[in-house]
């Protein structure tokens, strides 16, 4: 009888303590997903389980940085980029049915999140299965819901950090101390002192 062979105590306690989930998608989101291929084809290319923060970032994000928690380590469910460019076309997320005239708060984020970037966010009420029909009313009503916010519109130049023209680096947002522009705001280096870029804002 050949000896069995094991494991050294050493090489298990060295081991990574990562394991493979069982299920990457949930039952709803594979009967969903599969419902979606059929319906988009080739116009779209679906992207299951993409991070808020690899879609959307923070305008003036050292002014606005308690609304990185928002989106931090959240995701939305299905995203449908443009086949070409993977330029995000519609989000698409499952939600959990809930008494009529009501709305959960983090659905309802979600919905101002997509609105306020001029990006069509669809709510599938989550089932084990789906009809493209009834999808296809989701979809309509998502794009009417962008238009009639008015979002489809070009960021504003002062949304974005500016990089250092100095070294590349991100730049911060600071506040004039003394002198003559005492009080206004500009952007310095993030490397400062050791770095002097400066811009102006306005």
């Amino acid at each position: 009888m050949p000896e069995r062979k094991t494991t050294p105590l050493k090489e298990l306690d060295e081991r990574l303590p990562y394991r493979l989930r069982e299920q990457f998608m949930t039952s709803p989101e594979l009967s969903l997903l599969r419902v979606l291929q059929r319906m988009v084809k080739t116009h779209y290319v679906i992207c299951p389980k993409v991070a808020l923060n690899d879609i959307f970032y923070i305008a003036r994000p050292n002014e606005n940085v308690h609304f990185f928690n928002k989106i931090f380590r959240k995701h939305v469910d299905f995203l449908l980029c443009e086949p070409d460019t993977l330029k995000p076309a519609f989000g698409i997320e499952l939600v959990k049915p809930i008494a009529r005239n009501e709305t959960r708060e983090a659905d309802q984020f979600m919905e101002d999140l997509f609105l306020s970037a001029g990006l069509p966010l669809v709510h599938v009420p989550s089932d084990e299965r789906y009809d493209e029909n009834d999808l296809a009313e989701l979809f309509k009503i998502s794009i009417v819901k962008v238009k009639d916010s008015g979002s489809l519109r070009a960021p504003s130049k002062t949304d974005s950090v500016p990089m250092c023209p100095v070294c590349g680096r991100m730049m911060v947002l600071r506040i004039h101390r003394n002198g003559s522009e005492k009080g206004t705001k500009y952007y310095g280096c993030m490397d400062s002192p050791a770095c002097n870029g400066v811009v102006a804002i306005g």
